[in-house]
């Protein structure tokens, strides 16, 4: 313990240090304050959409069902869909900030709505949001950098190395561990502070919060011996510091960065607004098809509605929603195929996450946070799921030419959210562990051979 409390002592002499340390606090503070705002922000749209849905479905109702028609109800009723921020959302705010978490949907096709949201302009989101993941993934290391380039060197520097040397197991690796693991501890300690506060605060569950803790400390295990590792090995500080914060690029920003483009090219994945294309361009020609053709065509994956009356001279409601039905059913291999692509795009990145602990970090976060691709398409797949019961709700009424009253309206479905599983990130975590480990036991074996001769 007197060893210890001696290394807590030095560190507190050491202004750099100190304002390191207090400097990554205030960072993480900021970034899990940061992610709180925006989380609450998000949750207050969604209860003022909530009252605005039900205001309008109250002012709408008289007009909309005056006439009977279930087609008129169907066309002007739009509904209210969510994703609900998740409990540790805050951490990582993933493809929250650039895919819509409030989509209005209508009985009409589904795909144009569906990915309608995704026209954004790229320059806004380009610069990402300033969350805990951000900091932990780019910023801590260059802290700890900061905090242990000099392990050696700084004492060869002061003139205490020679001393330290001389001592019973001075040039062991107890003395330079203990003063790695002091400080990676405390750095350690500044970024979970904060996170662990506002887990109690947004009540995170403990497989969650345990997930997010065992992440944050491989990758600070990682990179602190990772930095014992070249400050052991390298005599001057200025070639320390830059052989870490090389790594730092090459390991944070130009891997990632070439993977990713690797990606890309070899697992392309087309615009969900290709699709939303493809099916406004099959329904629009719905207009100038034979309209018993496109009955037909509905009925023969519909067959449920074959009975259904001869279409009169005008306009008819239920042919008008069997060819937007059918514009659904034109693009749905495309529509699997899309998704697929991005699926396997995601476990590619998941793979790549055990050569490269930032994006491993990154992904197990937004994985735990539910910000991922996964929680985006099981919004989707609510989206998609909700419009199927709205699109039966309203069939019987449209094909058996059934009156559309102000109780059928008030009966419309309600979009209810699918509950979500805790994602502890376990592959993730594991390539986290894996990279962890394996830079500590280097960490362990080459301190042993930290003593170098004082070369002047």
């Amino acid at each position: 313990m007197n060893a210890w409390t001696h290394e807590a002592r030095l560190l507190v002499r050491s202004r750099p240090a100190v304002a390191a340390l207090v400097l990554l606090l205030a960072l993480s503070t900021l970034a899990v304050l940061a992610g709180l705002r925006e989380v609450a922000r998000q949750q207050h749209t969604l209860a003022h959409l909530a009252q605005l849905q039900q205001q309008v479905l109250q002012d709408q109702a008289d007009k909309l069902t005056r006439a009977g028609e279930a087609g008129t109800a169907a066309y002007y009723t739009f509904h209210d869909t969510w994703d609900a921020p998740s409990p540790a959302a805050f951490l990582a705010l993933g493809l929250r900030d650039a895919t819509p978490y409030v989509l209005r949907v209508r009985a009409l096709a589904l795909q144009a709505q569906l990915h309608e949201g995704e026209t954004f302009n790229p320059e806004l989101a380009l610069a990402g949001r300033f969350d805990y993941a951000f900091v932990l993934v780019y910023l801590a290391p260059l802290v700890l950098i900061a905090l242990l380039y000099d392990l050696v060197s700084g004492e060869r520097r002061a003139g205490r190395l020679g001393l330290l040397l001389a001592l019973p197991g001075g040039s062991g690796r107890g003395l330079w561990l203990r003063r790695a693991g002091l400080r990676a501890g405390l750095a350690l300690g500044g970024l979970l502070l904060p996170v662990l506060a506002a887990a109690l605060w947004q009540g995170m569950p403990g497989l969650l919060l345990a997930g997010v803790v065992a992440a944050t400390t491989a990758y600070v295990l990682f990179w602190a011996a990772l930095s014992v590792v070249l400050a052991t090995r390298i005599a001057s500080p200025a070639a320390s510091a830059t052989a870490l914060v090389g790594g730092w690029v090459l390991l944070t920003l130009l891997l990632p960065t070439l993977a990713n483009a690797v990606l890309a090219r070899a697992v392309p994945v087309h615009q969900g607004v290709d699709l939303m294309l493809a099916q406004r361009q099959a329904v629009h020609g719905g207009w100038d098809e034979p309209r018993e053709a496109t009955l037909q065509r509905f009925f023969s994956s519909h067959p449920q509605w074959q009975h259904s009356t001869a279409l009169p001279a005008g306009f008819s409601w239920k042919w008008y929603y069997a060819f937007q039905q059918l514009g659904d059913e034109s693009v749905a291999e495309a529509f699997q195929a899309y998704r697929a692509s991005l699926l396997a795009r995601q476990q590619w990145t998941a793979r790549l996450g055990w050569l490269l602990p930032g994006v491993g970090v990154q992904t197990a976060l937004h994985r735990q946070a539910q910000t991922a691709l996964q929680a985006q398409l099981a919004y989707q797949d609510d989206i998609a799921a909700f419009h199927a019961r709205l699109r039966q709700y309203y069939y019987p009424y449209l094909f058996d030419e059934r009156r559309f009253t102000r109780h059928d309206f008030a009966a419309q479905p309600r979009f209810t959210a699918s509950p979500r599983p805790e994602d502890a990130a376990a592959l993730s975590l594991a390539g986290l562990a894996a990279a962890a480990l394996v830079a500590a036991a280097l960490a362990w074996r080459w301190p042993t051979r930290a003593g170098w001769p004082d070369r002047r």
